[in-house]
């Protein structure tokens, strides 16, 4: 479906209430089983588990601040128009990629959520060199289908299904629909007809997508999880008292609740080789639930971590590294989350702000400020941001690192913990634009009527000027032909050659000042300016008018919209950063930590394909925000034109 290019429309984020919607539509679709209230009341009382909350749940199959949009392409040997729409969402630590597609009221897996989610449909195989057909766009046919019968239960006729080879068989390359029941086949030799149309598979358009421009991800050469036949039979020759129903509980964390009924595991081996480490489970349950104080201690050491951390590595800058303020959200997300130290998934959980006693970042912000740790302000709307931290303060200096797990944090054991990627300052973030010296210079092209002007100052109204250029040739020619009025300096006598050039009737003042004869110099020298072609030039850092082609026409601006979206949420545009040698790109990734908000990056309806203007779009009024982003990239912000297209023109 997806062997050419879509046409995808620009991506809207997805309501919080919508997302939770089509979440648990795919899990009644996908016949997944849901935490029960006796779960969730466990999870508040007892030891903590592997087990997903619901809300976990959700967040793994559609993460928080998933986008969406419209699309069409063509299918089938008619090539008939295919419409839908595409969720695009990133997973921690991951670029945003396209999750599940809708066409015709039905979602389907593309295989980044497969390759994370065993189990979440059936999984069929073939051999390897009929995969690689089928990743051109074949459907496969039932002779093609390898390793059964029998196949698995849940492979009837329209049921999603995935596909992998008998080389990788833990790994689906394939999504697609079944067009028969395949989970009744008794043979599959000297069978006729097609078993599965394709739908999507690594390598497609889909596949391709993301907004970076980047291209998509390798499968893994293997998942566990998903090949239960293999896990089965290492496990029997792994450990000979093992019974059959212990077999099929091994393999991962299933999504599919009628796979197996007994408790989920991450180890496809109760115990590990060559170790004496007692199973995940065991020792999970042997966890104490952490009381309040100590949620807040972690909270409090993982703050002074990411403090520490910063005054390591930037050793003599006065700000260690960081471009202050700094908004209440990139201080949690970049100087504390990645220093608490999370070990298990129940640790994930219960490592919570929400659990710590200040309850929400702006009272743990407002306590630290209180030790004299950090500086803070509030802002209109109720936002703190940190003014300035006091790195020479005993608790940040006489800090003493601990360890963090490396799977979670890279770097973590040498107090790395990726913290202050989002607010480093602007010579650290890889983006050439940050730190840029831009200027704005304005040319004149003379029309053909004032070349006997500029020939008398041995210039050519083919060449471009600069306004006070064009001033002193005028003054220059003004004092050859002794032009000045005799009784006012500031008059100037219209000879043939101004009057029929700069006063040919076009104004409805030519004929009065040619009837006097005299003009003042200013008005002369405005009017002669207002009859020249205009160009334009943006100069970065050591550019000079020589070195870059001006364009003509009148120097553009970056535009900066608020419009309504859903109802009432507010949304910042921002187009035409191009011209100021800005990549869009990491800007919007700026952007969205800065503001803490889903962003993305869209053609600009209406522009050229041939030179597209890209649009960025951020959620919520984030005037200040993208100045604040843009000044960093040496933009004025009288090149930035501000347009506010929401209802009562409520304004950041």
């Amino acid at each position: 479906m997806f062997k050419k290019k879509p046409n995808i429309k620009p991506l809207s984020p997805i309501r919080s209430s919508d997302r939770r919607k089509i979440a648990d539509q795919i899990i009644e679709d996908f016949d997944i089983e849901k935490p029960t209230a006796e779960a969730a009341e466990a999870e508040e009382h007892d030891p903590p588990s592997t087990n997903l909350t619901l809300g976990e749940l959700r967040n793994s199959l559609l993460p928080e601040g998933s986008l969406s949009a419209r699309f069409t392409t063509t299918a089938g040997p008619n090539l008939s128009q295919v419409s839908g729409t595409v969720y695009v969402g990133a997973h921690p630590g991951e670029e945003q990629r396209v999750l599940w597609i809708k066409t015709e009221e039905r979602l389907v897996p593309t295989v980044y959520t497969l390759w994370r989610h065993p189990q979440l449909v059936p999984l069929l195989h073939t051999q390897d060199f009929v995969l690689q057909k089928l990743r051109t766009g074949a459907d496969l046919m039932t002779p093609g289908l390898a390793r059964g019968p029998p196949f698995p239960p849940k492979a009837m006729k329209n049921a999603i299904v995935a596909i992998a080879s008998i080389e990788k068989p833990s790994v689906p390359r394939v999504v697609g629909e079944c067009d028969i029941d395949i989970a009744s086949l008794e043979r599959v030799q000297g069978a006729k007809g097609h078993a599965v149309r394709g739908h999507h598979w690594d390598g497609d358009e889909i596949w391709a997508w993301s907004q970076g421009g980047k291209s998509g991800i390798s499968p893994p050469d293997e998942i566990e999880g998903w090949d239960l036949n293999r896990d089965a039979g290492k496990l029997s020759k792994g450990v000979e008292d093992l019974s059959v129903d212990d077999q099929e509980d091994e393999g991962g964390v299933l999504l599919d609740s009628k796979a197996n009924e007994g408790p989920k595991r991450n180890v496809p081996n109760q115990f590990v080789d060559g170790e004496d480490a007692l199973p995940y489970e065991e020792v999970a349950t042997e966890e104490k639930e952490m009381s309040t104080k100590e949620i807040d201690e972690a909270f409090w050491n993982a703050f002074l971590y990411g403090a520490y951390n910063q005054r390591s590595n930037h050793k003599g800058d006065p700000h260690c590294g960081l471009n202050f303020p700094i908004p209440q959200s990139l201080v949690i997300s970049n100087l504390v989350l990645p220093y608490l130290p999370i070990w298990t998934p129940a640790q994930a959980t219960l490592l919570n702000i929400k659990k710590t006693s200040w309850k929400n970042a702006k009272k743990f912000i407002k306590a630290l400020d209180k030790q004299k740790i950090l500086k803070s302000k509030d802002r209109d709307g109720g936002e703190t941001v940190v003014l300035v931290i006091d790195f020479d303060n005993p608790s940040i200096e006489t800090f003493v690192p601990y360890k963090l797990p490396k799977k979670d944090t890279s770097g973590a054991e040498t107090g790395g913990g990726g913290g202050g990627a989002a607010i480093l300052a602007a010579s650290s973030s890889g983006d050439s634009s940050i730190g840029q010296r831009l200027s704005q210079i304005n040319l004149f092209r003379p029309k053909e009527q004032l070349s006997q002007v500029f020939e008398a100052s041995n210039a050519s109204v083919k060449h471009l000027y600069l306004s006070t250029e064009i001033r002193t040739i005028i003054s220059s020619y003004i004092e050859s032909e002794e032009l000045v009025s005799p009784s006012k300096k500031r008059l100037v006598k219209l000879n043939p050659v101004l009057a029929n050039a700069v006063f040919d009737g076009q104004s409805s003042i030519d004929g009065e000042v040619l009837a006097k004869g005299v003009v003042p110099r200013d008005a002369l020298i405005d009017r002669i300016l207002e009859s020249c072609l205009p160009f334009w030039a943006i100069l970065r850092n050591e550019e000079t008018r020589e070195t870059v082609k001006a364009k003509a026409g009148h120097a553009p601006k970056i535009h900066l919209t608020y419009e309504t979206r859903s109802g009432n949420k507010t949304v910042t545009k921002v187009s035409g950063v191009e011209v100021f040698h800005i990549n869009p790109q990491p800007l919007a990734d700026e952007l969205q930590k800065a503001c803490a908000s889903s962003t993305s990056v869209n053609q600009l309806a209406g522009s050229s394909p041939k030179n597209p203007i890209q649009e960025i779009m951020v959620q919520g009024p984030q005037k200040d925000a993208v100045f604040r982003a843009l000044e960093k990239r040496g933009v004025h912000r009288q090149w930035i034109e501000v347009l506010n297209k929401t209802k009562g023109h409520n304004k950041n």
